[in-house]
């Protein structure tokens, strides 16, 4: 239950109408930005709401129980506010959002409606749409460890273990040709198997996309090495621009045993019977089916 300053509650009980919503955002690389519907900005606690970048928000639904309550604002891309650059390049994934209820003349007299996490966002032409999502929405993420064939952790990190500084596990390259928005030829990559990199991360260290990070659709090592991304990056890429790129995993055992002699670290069960197992049926003289305990 939420508690308005008797201030605010006597100007909402006489009906000036002088509110304004403000929503301050938190990015995961502690960058404050904030953003109001009114016409003119407002301090909330140091942090500055920015006014004229055109935002505006749907009606807010509230459930009791434990359903997902939900929002949506709606913008302007600019420079002083969100960039088309910055959310291309994933800036704001898991960003917190407080959603303020203020009085614009006294901005002081305000309540805290919600704090929610920025979901999908949307992108056209020079506007944004941006889903927020419930504190409610926790619950439909999967936590903990799952019984899966493949393996649940990521390739170097702390269950992985496998150290992917060690030589032959990253490479650099320059990119040599484009063959798409999304893929390229590059150089000095020609010692590598094909396919190393697929599934592995390619960050740009150089060119206008200098710093973001990009997972790798494919691999293909030929005359010349290409790849593929799985997203176009935020600015165009370019002949010459440099990047670093480490090895990918498919997270099956084989690729854990015999690419990274890893298996004593392998966080998956492949051995599990798969649905194939379950709907298998006896049938005469298919090897297998003697009666025997499987083993």
């Amino acid at each position: 239950m939420r508690t308005l300053p008797p201030a605010l509650q006597e100007k909402l009980n006489s009906g000036v109408t002088t509110l304004a919503r403000c929503y301050v955002l938190r990015r995961m690389d502690s960058v404050t930005l904030g953003f109001t519907d009114h016409d003119m900005d407002i301090d909330i606690s140091g942090t500055l709401c920015r006014a004229g970048t055109g935002l505006s928000a749907s009606e807010v639904t509230t459930r009791l129980g434990m359903a997902v309550d939900g929002a949506e604002v709606l913008g302007a891309l600019s420079d002083e506010a969100l960039t088309e650059d910055d959310l291309a390049a994933g800036r704001y994934d898991g960003a917190s959002v407080e959603t303020w209820l203020v009085d614009w003349s006294e901005p002081s007299l305000r309540v805290l409606l919600s704090k929610d996490t920025l979901g999908e966002v949307r992108r056209e032409s020079r506007a944004f749409s941006a889903e927020l999502r419930s504190v409610m929405a926790r619950l439909n993420m999967e936590t903990g460890r799952f019984y899966t064939a493949t393996c649940s952790a990521d390739l170097g990190d702390a269950r992985c273990t496998v150290a992917l500084g060690s030589p032959g596990l990253t490479g650099s390259g320059t990119v040599s040709a484009l063959l798409g928005a999304s893929s390229f030829t590059a150089s000095g990559l020609g010692g590598y198997a094909d396919g190393w990199f697929t599934a592995g991360k390619l960050t740009f260290t150089g060119g206008a996309n200098a710093g973001c990070a990009i997972e790798v659709k494919s691999h293909r090592a030929a005359a010349t090495a290409s790849f593929t991304l799985w997203q176009r990056p935020s600015q165009p890429i370019a002949a010459g621009d440099t990047f670093a790129v480490s090895a990918g995993c498919d997270k099956r055992f084989a690729t854990c045993r015999d690419r990274f002699a890893n298996a004593v670290n392998f966080r998956g069960f492949p051995h599990i019977p798969g649905n194939d197992f379950v709907m298998r049926y006896p049938n005469q003289g298919e090897p297998g089916n003697t009666g025997e305990s499987l083993r």
